[in-house]
């Protein structure tokens, strides 16, 4: 299920990724995550862990999620063939539940009784608090004011799972704060909780803990389409933040040169305003969250505010294996705006009658750059992260505004 490079051995022992990553935490901390360190490596070594993960994923979560061949958007195209990796098909709705599964499992195997954990969009705390009833751990969750506002139904799910919810509102009240106040609960009582980071980021051994477990959607994917076309994509794309889905949809193709990696984050009002997470376009290396990194900053070189529609996506900053995949040049990354995105979550729900994650509509508004310059035989994959009845309300209200705008207009 994790998968096996065989030359491709980042992070090094010190959780770097090239010159980003790390472990920039105060010096009474570092034996903790030395501790988690050791027990991970431990646990991904022990066939017996492994089943257990997969299983679960397997029997609970309903894995192998399908690669499915989207007929009617790949003749909207007219070129390529376009593949689409359900993880919107997860129990809990999205990726998030592969990382969840792992790291509560090591959790248990270390003795843990209460996990907590950060959360934007929901998903990721309704993975946790799904995972923790089942295994019958304690469970707190940290979201921002604002992202409970905008995601009130995974709120609701959260609680009925049994977790409690702490509203954060410092700040934006957004995905940042959330990891701000998740941080800081953990560095005062980490004798006593294991914290469940949901994204490829954070001090190490965390980026390199979350790309093992999400590694599951690329080694699937690997399989089923060389079974399918018997060979390798020519792309694939997924949507990036922190970059969970995305590591797990690139990480078995790192070492298959042919096959280009695009990442699609979201750029907000566009990558050029005040209104973006665009990190990777418009970023700066600094340290933010125990890890030097590319991070959206101010005059002064502070990180600054993030804005996206999608809260899954509204973070300042991007995962050290992305940051360094960017800059050799092995992925590459592209702003996608809110509307485009809210255009292929339309799109796609209409083509298919599969509704998209807004995060997950990052990646499918990428299609619309990179389908012109396709061949009629190129191979496309589309990791689709999440399924998106946690946004339908909110985007049929744009959709609908935005046409009555148009109409207005041409009555005008």
């Amino acid at each position: 299920m994790f998968v096996k490079h065989k030359n491709y051995n980042l992070p090094d022992k010190d959780g770097f990724f090239g010159e980003f990553g790390g472990m920039f935490v105060p010096e009474n901390f570092k034996p903790v995550l030395r501790k988690l360190d050791e027990e991970f490596e431990k646990a991904i070594k022990d066939e017996n862990f492994e089943k257990e993960v997969y299983e679960l994923l397997k029997e609970y979560s309903g894995r192998p999620t399908p690669l499915y061949f989207a007929k009617r958007l790949t003749e909207h195209y007219g070129k390529g063939k376009i593949y689409l990796k359900r993880e919107d098909l997860n129990h809990t709705g999205a990726h998030k539940i592969n990382n969840v599964i792992g790291q509560c499992l090591l959790a248990k195997r270390m003795g843990a009784h209460k996990v907590i954990a950060e959360t934007g969009a929901g998903q990721h705390g309704v993975a946790t608090a799904t995972v923790a009833a089942l295994l019958g751990l304690e469970c707190e969750i940290f979201m921002g004011e604002t992202d409970m506002f905008r995601q009130r139904s995974n709120v609701d799910r959260m609680r009925l799972l049994g977790a409690k919810v702490n509203s954060v509102s410092q700040g934006t009240k957004t995905l940042a704060d959330a990891c701000d106040a998740a941080i800081e609960y953990w560095l005062n009582h980490a004798d006593e909780v294991f914290y469940v980071l949901g994204s490829a980021v954070g001090p190490h051994p965390y980026p390199k803990m979350v790309h093992a477990f999400q590694s599951v959607i690329s080694v699937e994917s690997r399989q089923q389409i060389l079974e399918k076309e018997g060979r390798l994509p020519d792309y694939v794309v997924a949507c990036i933040g922190g970059g969970s889905n995305a590591i797990g949809a690139f990480a078995a193709y790192l070492e298959d040169e042919n096959v280009k990696l695009i990442g699609a984050e979201a750029a907000g009002e566009g990558a050029d305003t005040d209104h973006t997470a665009a990190s990777l376009t418009k970023g700066k290396k600094t340290y933010l969250h125990g890890m030097y990194q590319y991070v959206l900053v101010d005059e002064e070189g502070n990180p600054r505010e993030s804005y996206s529609i999608s809260a899954g996506l509204d973070y300042p900053g991007c995962g050290p294996e992305h940051c360094y995949l960017h800059d050799t040049g092995r992925a590459e990354y592209f702003p996608i705006t809110d509307t485009e995105a809210i255009e292929a979550f339309e799109r796609l729900s209409k083509f298919e009658g599969i509704i998209p994650a807004i995060e997950s509509s990052h990646a499918l508004a990428y299609l619309e750059y990179l389908m012109p310059k396709t061949n009629k035989d190129d191979i496309i994959i589309v990791n689709v992260s999440g399924r998106g009845d946690k946004d339908t309300e909110r985007i049929l209200e744009i959709l609908t505004q935005r046409k009555l705008w148009i109409k207005s207009k041409k009555n005008t």
